[in-house]
């Protein structure tokens, strides 16, 4: 479960068996977790986040989306 950023409380991650699925990154804070697809940047599922909490997490998932496809592709060796 490769760790790739973290801002605040908020740690972006994915799951190391995850690589069959569109490239997304997922959201924990305590026990709060959110899914966010990558291209394009959308709300996949959520789970304990407010929607001001979630307007937040999805600005720094566009303001970050070049990192975190870029961290995709390299763990699950995609060709680009």
């Amino acid at each position: 479960m490769p760790t790739i950023l973290r801002i605040g409380a908020f740690r972006f991650f994915f799951y190391a068996n995850e690589g069959q699925e569109p490239a997304h990154i997922h959201v924990q804070s305590d026990n709060r977790l959110a899914k966010f697809w990558l291209r394009p940047v959308n709300l996949a599922s959520s789970i304990g986040f407010n929607a001001k909490e979630l307007n937040e997490l999805l600005g720094l998932v566009r303001e970050h989306e070049a990192l975190f496809l870029e961290a995709w592709n390299d763990f699950f060796n995609i060709k680009r």
